[in-house]
């Protein structure tokens, strides 16, 4: 059995996969900083460290004798990032350079980091992996960045990495009320509390949603696999291709929600369309999908419900306010 080391093991992504790795018998050792996660979403056997990964000194600590790192960690706010590039660059490129120098020192096999679909940017779709990447804000440009940061410090020390894009990842253990990120949590939760949904400019932005356990199996085949060493993956389903106005139509349906949503402007450099090809993830380590858009919308209106709907919390200060700044976000609408 090996040591899996996730960062984020806080968060919505990397407790699932702690949960799985535990579950085949893994020994998993995470850190979290917990401004993007839930306490109680970490796993009662993982080592917990509440640390960040900003910080070299107790990544090089907490990653001694570790097989595999798994770098879930990431301010992953793709809209806010162009108000607030400091912390989000902050939290997405350098937290990446730290945790990869301390997986360097401590001679770990294999550095399996989750970049992002937002490094393709405006391309047509679906986007593929051999596309060039071309991210149209802080967000994109920092998980970018990143990556090429791993491939340089890999080839020069000699360290297997994998380069996982997720997209769109949905279910459970989400977090709900943050009013920055993750379209279909925060819809639910103001409609359980009776509050209409927030749209911005025409809803008629397109994406494909994927549940999280869709999502877990592939990411696992990343540890061993020696077929997917050095590669980048879409991990991500190219079906149910939808608009952010009919996804509001589907939970409308499916909650008995009367009101229409709020429109507001288009968020600054946000993609119009993105999906991708999950081609090379069916290849290379079996990926396929088991739940329809509607089952994984239920998993998280059962989440909800269960904890109960919460108030928003602006836990990320604004660090750039002007005519552009959603107001949603600078009047505090949620």
């Amino acid at each position: 059995m090996a040591k899996i080391f996730v960062s984020g093991v806080a968060g919505f992504l990397g407790s699932h996969l702690a949960d799985s790795f535990i579950a085949d018998g893994h020994q998993v050792v995470g850190c979290d900083n917990l401004f993007g996660g839930y306490l109680d979403n970490v796993p009662p056997k993982v080592e917990f460290h509440q640390y960040d990964c900003n910080f070299l000194n107790s990544m090089i600590k907490i990653t001694k004798d570790v097989d595999v790192v798994y770098h879930c960690a990431a301010a992953a706010y793709e809209g806010l990032s162009v108000f607030s590039p400091f912390f989000i660059s902050q939290n997405v490129f350098q937290n990446t350079v730290s945790l990869m120098t301390a997986s360097i020192v401590n001679k770990v096999k294999r550095f399996v980091f989750c970049s992002s679909m937002a490094r393709y940017g405006s391309q047509a779709v679906p986007f593929k992996e051999d596309m060039t990447p071309k991210p149209q804000d802080p967000y994109g440009i920092a998980k970018y960045a990143a990556e090429l940061v791993i491939k340089n410090l890999a080839e020069v020390h000699g360290i297997d990495f994998v380069i996982a894009v997720p997209h769109n990842i949905i279910g459970p253990r989400q977090k709900y009320d943050d009013p920055y990120r993750n379209v279909a949590s925060i819809m639910i939760n103001m409609m359980l509390q009776n509050k209409p949904p927030i749209i911005y400019g025409d809803g008629g932005q397109k994406r494909c949603f994927s549940f999280v356990q869709d999502c877990v199996a592939p990411l696992k085949e990343m540890a061993f696999s020696k077929q997917v060493v050095n590669e980048t993956i879409n991990i991500g389903p190219d079906e149910e291709f939808i608009t952010i106005n009919e996804l509001f139509g589907v939970l409308a349906e499916m909650l008995d929600f009367k009101q229409k949503p709020v429109y507001l402007a288009d968020r600054p450099q946000e993609v119009k369309l993105a999906t991708c090809s999950a081609e090379k993830a069916r290849q290379l380590v079996g990926y396929r999908t088991s739940f329809k858009l509607k089952d994984g919308l239920q998993t998280i209106i059962d989440y909800i419900r269960e904890r109960g709907p919460k108030p928003f919390k602006y836990h990320i200060d604004l660090e750039i306010i002007n005519k552009k700044t959603p107001r949603s976000w600078s009047e505090k609408m949620f």
